[in-house]
């Protein structure tokens, strides 16, 4: 599985929450606390990273960015992809809760992800696997923050270069016989298809029936010739970034993936349907060309 230490693009996912919830309006997910666990420094950081085209060297503590100069910018090539994908994630994962009532919420690569601060249900366990560094910077920020941690949150260090999942879920609580919904976002796009795969099949080995994944993927349009303008452009700030985004899959290989570790699609969301759920009638922003949503369930052994 891929490295999840907290990346310059997490941030910037962070950051276009915060942004989105702070001053956005007709509000297509409402990350009320992004800006908090974030920090005003870190918020800062990123929005004169935005406003200086990418470039880390001309960020000054000195100024601040002015939020009507990125503001085009980051709903272009930022936005819409963190901001569709969790509402598609959060709502799949509210309708599994009601159908199941006890159930486990596994986040990988939660970052600075805050559904547990937000969630008011007590039947969802939630458990955030991040790397280590990662989670105590997370934490530390809770701290000053002075929030309670809900007991239904459990931290899961793990440095999945080296580290076993199952081990570490196991020896954190997590119990494979409760339904569980394992949400991996932001994550296909730096990934070769094998190692994706080798995902799916800790995930598939993890749980039992029932059970359901989500994630997003690029597809096999991305950074071809006849692709987007933004594609490519936000191929290139990642790359800038020093996360270099590769080619996408195509849904043949991804149904296939599936298939071999016993998940069946539930929900496919290309990006024609997820413009009409979430970015229609909007001005501000769209569903960018490449990316789709999968929602997959885990099918009873044959």
């Amino acid at each position: 599985m891929v490295e999840t230490r907290e990346s310059v693009t997490a941030k910037l996912c962070s950051f276009a929450r915060a942004f989105h919830s702070n001053i956005g309006s007709n509000k297509i997910f409402d990350d009320y606390l992004a800006y908090d666990l974030m920090g005003k420094d870190e918020y800062e950081e990123i929005g004169q990273l935005i406003q200086n085209d990418f470039d880390a060297e001309k960020s000054d503590i000195n100024f601040t960015f002015a939020s009507k100069k990125i503001v085009n910018r980051l709903n272009r090539y930022i936005t819409p992809i963190p901001l569709s994908r969790i509402a598609f994630a959060e709502r799949e994962l509210n309708l599994f809760a009601q159908h199941h009532g006890k159930c486990q919420y596994v986040i990988c690569g939660a970052g600075m992800d805050t559904f547990a601060f937000r969630n008011d249900n007590p039947d969802i366990e939630v458990f955030e696997l991040d790397h280590p560094d990662t989670g105590r910077y997370k934490r530390r920020r809770i701290r000053e923050l002075e929030w309670i941690i809900p007991d239904n949150l459990r931290f899961v260090p793990i440095d999945f270069s080296k580290d076993d999942m199952s081990e570490r879920l196991l020896s954190s609580g997590y119990d494979p016989e409760i339904p569980t919904f394992f949400a991996i976002l932001g994550v296909s796009y730096y990934l070769t298809l094998s190692v994706f795969e080798e995902t799916i099949r800790k995930i598939s080995s993890l749980c039992e029936a029932e059970s359901k994944v989500v994630f997003d993927y690029p597809d096999e349009t991305t950074l071809r010739g006849q692709s987007a303008e933004r594609v490519h452009t936000l191929a290139d700030i990642t790359e800038k970034l020093g996360e270099k985004m590769l080619h996408g899959y195509s849904y043949k290989e991804v149904y296939a993936v599936l298939e071999r570790h016993g998940f069946e699609i539930e929900e496919h969301e290309t990006p024609q349907m997820i413009q009409m759920q979430y970015f229609k009638n909007r001005s501000d922003m769209a569903a960018f060309e490449n990316i789709n949503f999968i929602l997959a369930y885990k099918e009873s052994a044959s």
